[in-house]
């Protein structure tokens, strides 16, 4: 797993500051930086832990860069609705030769683990099998409606990847790129960095923080 950040609101201290100071002053948007020292800053930013008022944090931002979770760690990430995520497709990405994550409790019993791997490789078998079926299909269908040989090859991958994907497991590896204000990041790992949050998610919140 590799978590890394990629970017982040400049002086985001400074930013929570002057959208408190704006809250709770008569200041007007041209002054709201004038006079905010660093003594001043603390002092906004206690404010705002203090009365639990936690709207002004929204204003920062931070980008990260994942790869090495599986499709079922994605999958409790987006439930954080309250951010943006860009995640490698299946139905534009052929994957000829799928990463998988193993679960710990698999890889520590060496039979489980030897099973566990023969259904992955079973089902990188089988998605093989179905892209080249259906590929075959696709591409005369295409072919047979006008399309030019270079047209129908690009067509015919997409139509066929895009169904082939179903027979990957949750445990198929995924990349993505998501982006959370500082408010929203809290309560991520409020939810994820839980003894009950699934062990995939409690470490990727750990590598986030």
């Amino acid at each position: 797993m590799k978590v890394k950040l990629i970017e982040y609101t400049p002086n985001p201290e400074k930013v929570v500051s002057m959208a408190a100071k704006l809250c709770y002053s008569s200041v007007g948007v041209d002054d709201i930086e004038k006079d905010l020292t660093d003594e001043k800053v603390d002092k906004f930013l206690n404010m705002l832990i203090n009365i639990g008022h936690e709207s002004p944090i929204e204003h920062v931002n931070f980008t990260f860069a994942v790869e090495g979770i599986s499709r079922s760690c994605s999958h409790q990430i987006v439930r954080h609705r309250i951010a943006s995520f860009s995640q490698q497709s299946q139905r534009y990405v052929t994957l000829g030769s799928f990463e998988y994550i193993i679960p710990p409790e698999i890889e520590s019993v060496p039979k489980a683990k030897e099973i566990f791997i023969e259904a992955m490789e079973k089902d990188q078998k089988v998605y093989d099998e179905l892209v080249d079926i259906l590929f075959d299909k696709h591409f005369n269908n295409f072919i047979e409606g006008g399309k030019t040989e270079k047209e129908a090859k690009l067509l015919a991958q997409k139509k066929s990847i895009e169904d082939a994907r179903y027979v990957f497991p949750n445990a198929c590896e995924t990349k993505m790129v998501f982006t959370m204000n500082a408010r929203s990041l809290f309560n991520f790992f409020k939810h994820r960095c839980c003894e009950r949050a699934q062990w995939e998610c409690d470490t990727f919140a750990y590598n986030v923080a």
